[in-house]
């Protein structure tokens, strides 16, 4: 089978020394490139690839984000992060990524991670891999260099800040790289939407509260300042308190 690919970093060299290794491999075509995770969506929307070479830390979606998409396409695209960085292992392999290889790619393991590819459009379970994104139960924080994980039923709440998610949780709170809306797509039997910038787990929501200033807040089970529900979140808040 001829292996239809996109290679995916927003630095040139990093591509050129991908197709480099690629040519070494007669089964495969590099079919476009891509610089951001917006261009990897539109390239695998335009050629459907079999698979994208993707690199973690791109401007705009980043690669964690870009590969969680693709796992929701039909037909699927397999995933090989190619990553300067070792510690997004964990959260690649819950975005149900083929493989991880850590820069600078080795020959021999580009060449594996081709032949998970291969396994993968056979029909066959490809070794740590699957055809479908795994139901996630954790979220993955970067702490220090590392990565913290944060069970879901430890959340209270998530809120957007900038281009990050401030997770709150039973230890703290942690930032995650990863967008409202995905979360919500994602998690939205778990968390209601009561504000553009938050969502809040289902069993935290207490009660709704007229504040001093006339807007209408959310109170929840375990404490904290009441947060602020948005006027359309409303009736869709009130409709899920009702059946908790």
């Amino acid at each position: 089978m001829s292996l239809k690919l996109v290679i995916a970093d927003d630095e040139p060299l990093a591509r050129e020394r991908l197709r480099l290794l690629l040519a070494d491999e007669t089964d495969v075509e590099v079919v476009a490139e891509a610089g951001d995770g917006q261009q990897v969506l539109d390239a695998c929307a335009a050629q459907q690839p079999h698979a994208v070479l993707l690199d973690i830390a791109m401007p705009g979606i980043d690669g964690l984000e870009t590969a969680r998409r693709l796992a929701r396409t039909t037909p699927p695209t397999a995933v090989v992060f190619c990553t300067a960085y070792d510690a997004h292992a964990l959260s690649a392999f819950e975005a149900a990524a083929i493989d991880y290889l850590v820069k600078p790619v080795r020959p021999e393991r580009l060449s594996a991670a081709l032949d998970r590819v291969r396994t993968f459009f056979a029909g066959r379970p490809a070794p740590q891999a699957s055809s479908a994104a795994p139901r996630r139960t954790q979220l993955c924080a970067r702490l220090r260099g590392s990565l913290r994980v944060i069970p879901l039923d430890e959340v209270r709440y998530l809120q957007a800040e900038e281009k990050y998610v401030v997770v709150h949780h039973v230890r703290g709170e942690d930032l995650i790289e990863e967008s409202l809306k995905s979360l919500e797509d994602e998690f939205g039997d778990r968390f209601v939407r009561i504000h553009r910038n938050c969502l809040v787990a289902r069993q935290e929501l207490v009660e709704l509260r007229r504040g001093g200033d006339g807007h209408v807040q959310a109170i929840l089970r375990h404490g904290g300042p009441p947060l602020e529900v948005s006027r359309r979140c409303v009736p869709q808040l009130r409709q899920t308190l009702r059946h908790l």
